[in-house]
């Protein structure tokens, strides 16, 4: 699970980047505002890699892609982004511990034969 949510979550550090460049480009934004928002939001995306395993590492990744859709109220393309990355999300935590299972039982089988 920890490759498949880190995969997606430096995806979404890039596309926090890069919509900060486009929100830059609003004069009603101070470009102090929009790098702080942003900055927080992309260091939030590092650091959820390291924490995706340990208790409540998921929910705070849901946050965040419930703050990325939510950031399209300023960037309209953000809606659209947003909610593709909350599907890669899912995804990556669905087949990701699908993958967790599968290799424990595959060790378990080993161990057993092992044993044997």
């Amino acid at each position: 699970m920890r490759t498949l949510c880190s995969s997606t979550l430096i995806g979404e550090f890039f596309v926090i980047g890069f919509a900060g460049l486009v929100a830059m480009k609003d004069p009603d934004l101070a470009m102090g505002t929009v790098w702080t928002v942003c900055g927080v939001a992309m260091a939030l995306s590092v650091l959820l890699c390291g924490m995706v395993t340990r208790p409540g590492g998921v929910q705070l990744g849901w946050a965040l892609q419930i703050a990325l859709i939510a950031s399209g109220v300023v960037i309209p393309m953000m809606f659209f982004m947003g909610a593709m990355f909350a599907a890669l999300w899912w995804a990556s935590v669905h087949f990701g511990r699908q993958i967790d299972e599968a290799k424990a039982r595959f060790a378990a089988q080993e161990a057993e034969g092992e044993a044997a």
